[in-house]
């Protein structure tokens, strides 16, 4: 029994779709943020033209003003102006950061829309499971990861800095258009390594992520024959699975029915297809058989495959009656249908059988 209690077997679908119900799921923080990040950063340069050509515009209309009293309306106008070309400015990348960070979140977990998480829980209020979960392992282990992070990053940062500290006395010499373009190629070159180093820190931190949300999801051989036994008792798990079993059945069925002999109808209500295949049966065989819809599609194909539908209502009810599909016809049953098979031979629509 202990060895049932160990956590040893991977979580089941029902496992895994119940906790993404709960809002549980495995969603690295780190991965989300530097896909924002890249994009916030990519948006910037692709819109630093638009937002230039508003900067200036700003800038023209303020030197506008130079000659002009200070009044409340002008303060007002001022004002007004300027929110409008912040405005402009800002809400393009806002709009492309906030759609990053949703699909940092969708690409990781898939959609996930749950109201269950903003449920009121009053028993994390508890100041002393509080203190445990701020004293907990994990959250150690999570300092320690933020702190190595945060010193790598700024390590490597400040190597790249004092190269270029070094490189001020030259630049000092350069004309000011020169020394802008010398910081802005400096900045896109410090940028992109930090982009590469938090990038690589995202992809452990997401592998780190997963493992440990699977890891803690595992079950225990019980609670997997649990799972299972209330899932077996479950009218709703059982009525899909009916559901799931008769659609299969139906299509496997509807899928014999090109390769049958003769197909004897009621002629409205009841359609059964015949085979018969001397090498593999001593006798033919309904491979399928339905009343009113399902009657109607196995005529509807059959006429479609060319195979021969003749009616015979006293011996089609009494082959979707007696016999089930798979099964050969009743002794009782056997020189009718050998009539009915004699005869679509005779007629040509099939190479005649041996009796």
């Amino acid at each position: 029994m202990a060895d049932d209690q160990e956590k040893t077997e991977e979580p089941t679908a029902k496992k895994l779709e119940d906790a993404r119900e709960e809002g549980n799921v495995p969603r690295s923080q780190d991965t989300a943020g530097v896909i924002v990040l890249f994009v916030g950063i990519l948006s910037l340069l692709m819109l630093m033209p638009f937002i230039s050509e508003h900067l200036l515009a700003l800038v023209r209309y303020y030197f506008s003003l130079m000659n002009h009293p200070l009044e409340q309306v002008n303060l007002i106008d001022i004002a007004f102006v300027t929110f409008r070309e912040l405005l402009i400015m800002i809400l393009p990348i806002s709009a492309i950061i906030a759609i990053a960070g949703v699909a940092g979140t969708v690409t990781q977990i898939g959609f996930n829309f749950t109201t269950k998480p903003l449920i009121p829980n009053f028993s994390k209020l508890d100041p002393i499971a509080g203190l445990k979960n701020m004293l907990s392992m994990q959250k150690v282990l999570e300092a320690l990861k933020i702190t190595f992070k945060s010193l790598t990053a700024m390590g490597i940062g400040f190597l790249f800095f004092w190269a270029y500290i070094e490189e001020l006395p030259t630049v000092a010499l350069f004309g000011l258009w020169e020394q802008m373009a010398w910081f802005e190629e400096k900045a896109i070159i410090l940028a992109s390594v930090m982009l590469v180093i938090l990038f690589l820190f995202a992809m452990v931190d997401l592998f780190l992520t997963r493992k440990h949300y699977f890891d803690k999801l595992k079950m225990s051989l019980q609670e997997v024959k649990d799972e299972m036994k209330n899932m077996e008792g479950d009218p709703h798990i059982k009525a899909k699975i009916r559901q799931i079993q008769m659609q299969a059945a139906r299509k496997r069925m509807m899928s014999a029915v090109p390769t049958a002999d003769v197909v004897i109808t009621n002629p409205t209500h009841y359609a059964v297809a015949i085979k018969y295949d001397e090498t593999k049966h001593n006798a033919p065989v309904v491979v399928a058989k339905g009343v009113d819809n399902i009657a109607i599609q196995i005529k509807k194909i059959a006429r479609e495959n060319g195979v021969h539908v003749m009616e015979s209502p006293p011996l089609a009810r009494a082959l979707y009656k007696d016999v089930e599909i798979d099964h050969p016809i009743p002794d009782a049953l056997f020189a009718a249908v050998a009539e009915v098979l004699a005869y679509v031979y005779k007629m040509g629509k099939k190479r005649k059988g041996n009796f």
